[in-house]
């Protein structure tokens, strides 16, 4: 499939009703508004194409550039890939579920995931810190630094009520995936949780939201689910 049919597939597949909840989460048009279920038999017939994916990424058209995400080859792409994509992804779900789990399947996701942390700005840290959830809830505990996740634990602790409001939620997760996915620190991530306490997050025309990892991580272990790891992080 070119470009051009697969604008229009997903043109063909936009409903109102998802467009208008994707508008009131953040997004911007140009948009469709394609249920993300809805683009599996697009994806099946693509599979993996990064030369098709840049273009589509490069629209601006929030459903092409959610599912370039998905058919994009991340082991192609270089760290300067990744910063352009991120220059280009306006709102939190472009940030974190498309450009963050495409460099989550990278062998450099953790070196440019710990530049977006410490960068300030606050789309490139959540990016950043929801990296680390994805890694940690797919790839084995010897792949990570038990002192590294234990420093940032502790970064967390000390600086989650004072971040950017979309970086909170996802330094958020990120206790809540060290607790859940990664075993070595599960205790000290339950304490952290309950040391961080309630998480408030100020929303765009929404109420404020409050966030609990400890209550969420304790549900997890009611349900014996300690140790949880996906068999793909992309779609």
């Amino acid at each position: 499939m070119d470009f051009e049919t697969v604008m229009q597939e997903l043109e063909s597949l936009g409903k109102e009703r998802t467009k208008k909840m994707y508008l009131s989460n953040g997004a911007h048009e140009p948009l469709f508004g394609v249920a993300t279920g809805a683009m599996k038999p697009i994806d099946k017939k693509i599979k993996i194409n990064q030369r098709l994916a840049e273009e589509l990424y490069a629209t601006g058209n929030y459903d092409a550039m959610y599912f370039a995400g998905i058919i994009a080859d991340p082991k192609a792409m270089t760290e300067s890939d990744f910063e352009r994509w991120m220059d280009e992804a306006y709102f939190y779900v472009l940030s974190d579920y498309v450009v963050a789990v495409t460099l989550s399947e990278t062998d450099i996701a953790q070196d440019v995931a710990d530049k977006w942390i410490a960068s300030g700005d606050e789309l490139r840290m959540s990016a950043g810190w929801s990296c680390y959830c994805w890694l940690l809830g797919n790839r084995q505990d010897n792949e990570f630094a038990e002192n590294k996740i234990s420093a940032m634990l502790d970064s967390v602790k000390h600086s989650i009520h004072d971040s950017p409001e979309r970086t909170k939620v996802s330094m958020n997760n990120f206790i809540y995936t060290v607790a859940t996915s990664y075993l070595p620190l599960h205790e000290k991530a339950v304490v952290t949780a309950r040391e961080v306490g309630i998480v408030e997050v100020k929303r765009d025309n929404k109420k404020p939201s409050s966030l609990n990892s400890y209550e969420n991580i304790q549900k997890q272990i009611d349900k014996k689910r300690l140790g949880f790891k996906r068999k793909h992080v992309r779609c």
